[in-house]
């Protein structure tokens, strides 16, 4: 695989192919010891258009292997103009696709399956639609997701409905051929997330179903709307009642900006990991020049607490990525005059406890001077975590912005941050909640960080900071082509 030539804004520790756009995880599944992770991808530009799903496959999550295209676009069939977004399950010896077969033609994309017998080498598409029709009543339609539940599979579709709702519409099966429809698995009109501002939207896309113990689980849905596109992610936690999802009000799966159309692996043990596609905050002719667009998310692993909140950490494979520890620091700050802490490369993974007393925390300094930073700050008085872009780029192309989660007043604070040049996802230990975005430095120098507090603050804080060290891409295998010269 010849190597790219280097660019400081694209990631090292997160997947995404050498080139070209992509966007939704795809096709997530543990398949006879291998993590399989696909995604949309169009093998011809920076835009989203020709939509296939790209391939990658792993036995740790640490080292990854580029697999040929798993599915394309048949011209004249029923995906000739894209194969969009769904999930894959492992059955026996074969792993099973389920996506959304789009044509410029009809309004709804309609289901239909792919199936490998050779460890995902190779897909054969079915060639006609498994779910022919929608149920009467939609306005949008796309995005199966199926799970196993005991001795019957289940799907859900993302919907927007006649009436005005959001909805993820429930079937049922043996065998995973043959669906029957239950009805909408939980409905609602657009509701605000939490005190965002925020909104549910008119259609979900891209439901996921996290089952967790006496029929309790959480609806993660993708928020959509039809003027406005893609809003938020939100999760609906609650229980079953028959083939009915009786949800609680919307929470934000990620507090951030950049993520979007999350999806669910179930890993072996029990554990359920998560990716979601983190698109660009750029502008998109600067993307295009760069000739690649968006990034996959670190894996994470996700689960639903005894209280009802969901909780996320960085997947436990992901230390091993730590390289030289280049910060290790300890003590107090009072006032306004910074702390100089060590310098950091350009990908860096930082656990902190801090201790706020007043407005309090991390800076980031990408340019020697000073001017060009991203600031990580508490605010006890608010009980948030404020995450602010407004000078982590001088380039006026990206964009900024302040964004925050609720942070508990009153008690040391746990973060564990992972910035990969262009990324940034910053876990809040405390609660399990987590805030992703994109951020596009041009200082070319050293970065630093430094510890912070407002006048009148102060801060108590223990940060270490480890080198992010580079996923490990592997050549292609002899045996698998790549017809599309996405890895050349």
């Amino acid at each position: 695989m010849s190597a790219a030539p280097f660019d400081p804004h694209r990631p090292v520790a997160h997947l995404r192919p050498p080139r070209n756009w992509i966007n939704d995880p795809n096709g997530l599944v543990h398949h006879d010891g291998q993590y399989h992770v696909c995604y949309q991808y169009n093998p011809d530009g920076t835009d989203h258009a020709n939509m296939h799903w790209g391939h990658f496959r792993s036995p740790d999550l640490l080292s990854w292997e580029p697999l040929p295209i798993a599915l394309a676009p048949a011209p004249g069939g029923e995906d000739a103009d894209g194969c969009f977004s769904g999930n894959a399950v492992s059955d026996g010896d074969r792993i099973v696709a389920f996506y959304s077969a789009y044509r410029s033609d009809r309004w709804s994309q309609p289901v239909t399956t792919a199936e490998s017998h050779d460890g995902g080498q190779t897909f054969r598409p079915r060639g006609d639609l498994l779910i022919p029709q929608p149920p009467d009543g939609c306005t949008m339609y796309r995005d199966p997701y199926v799970w196993r539940d005991g001795a019957r599979w289940r799907m859900l579709v993302g919907a927007a409905l006649t009436d005005g709702r959001g909805a993820a519409l429930l079937y049922e099966s043996p065998d995973l051929e043959t669906w029957t429809y239950r009805g909408p698995f939980c409905a609602g009109e657009p509701e605000p997330v939490g005190g965002t501002g925020l909104l549910t939207g008119e259609g979900w896309e891209c439901p996921q179903y996290l089952p967790a113990a006496s029929g309790r689980g959480a609806l993660i849905i993708s928020a959509w709307d039809d003027r406005d596109g893609p809003q938020c992610v939100a999760a609906l936690v609650g229980a079953e009642r028959g083939a009915v999802f009786e949800a609680g009000p919307p929470v934000l799966l990620d507090h951030g900006p950049d993520c979007y159309a999350p999806a669910l692996l179930r890993a072996p043990g029990g554990r359920w990991l998560l990716w979601g596609w983190s698109w660009e905050a750029r502008d998109a002719a600067w993307a295009a020049a760069g000739g690649w667009a968006g990034v996959l998310t670190l894996p994470r692993e996700i689960s639903l607490s005894d209280d009802g909140s969901l909780r996320q950490q960085p997947a436990a494979e992901l230390p091993a990525l730590r390289g030289e520890r280049t910060v290790h620091a300890a003590g107090w700050i009072h006032g306004p005059e910074p702390v100089e802490l060590g310098g950091v490369g350009r990908a860096f993974d930082l656990t902190a406890r801090l201790e706020p007393a007043g407005q309090a925390g991390l800076r980031l300094l990408t340019t020697a001077d000073g001017s060009e930073y991203l600031d990580i700050r508490v605010d006890p008085a608010a009980g948030e975590l404020v995450v602010d872009r407004a000078r982590a780029s001088l380039d006026p192309r990206a964009r900024g912005g302040a964004y925050r989660m609720p942070c508990p007043g009153g008690e040391p604070v746990d973060l564990r941050v992972v910035v990969d040049h262009s990324i940034a996802e910053i876990f809040l230990s405390t609660t399990g909640q987590v805030l992703t975005l994109r951020c596009y430095p041009t200082g070319d120098g050293p970065w630093r960080l430094q510890a912070r507090s407002a006048p009148g603050a102060r801060l108590g804080y223990t940060i270490d900071a480890w080198e992010l060290l580079p996923i490990v891409i592997k050549e292609p295998s002899a045996d698998a082509a790549d017809p599309e010269g996405q890895f050349a």
